[in-house]
């Protein structure tokens, strides 16, 4: 079973910087997707950032681009969002989201979709 640990989330001003981190844990043979989603109160989850394990290919949504910025370090199982120049908008719980291939149950290998505990980001003054 893959487990998600989360952490980086607080208070921060308008205009302000976090770095959230999560990392991936478990048995692990691949990674295909790491992604960051986010939730507002009263709001449904929606992506903010997404990359490609193998070859780095980002996707962002557009509420986001040029101020967030996706990594990863492949090694470590572990996603980073870099958020710059942050709104208030922004504030909600941050969950990270990575895709894969595991063991399976009974032998061989199955895909697998873990979701992280999510982490609190507010913007305000």
């Amino acid at each position: 079973q893959v487990q998600l640990v989360e952490s980086g989330g607080g208070l921060v001003q308008p205009g302000g910087s976090l770095r959230l981190s999560c990392a991936a844990s478990g048995t692990i043979f691949s990674i295909n997707f790491m992604a960051w989603y986010r939730q507002a109160p009263g709001k449904q989850r929606e992506l903010v950032a997404r990359i490609v394990s193998s070859y780095d290919i980002t996707l962002y949504a557009d509420s986001v681009k040029g101020r967030f910025t996706i990594s990863k370090d492949k090694a470590k199982h572990t996603a980073y969002l870099q958020m710059n120049s942050l709104r208030p908008e922004d504030t909600a719980v941050y969950y990270c989201n990575v895709e894969g291939e595991g063991p399976a149950r009974l032998g061989g290998r199955a895909d697998f979709s873990s979701w992280g505990q999510g982490t609190q980001v507010t913007v305000s003054s």
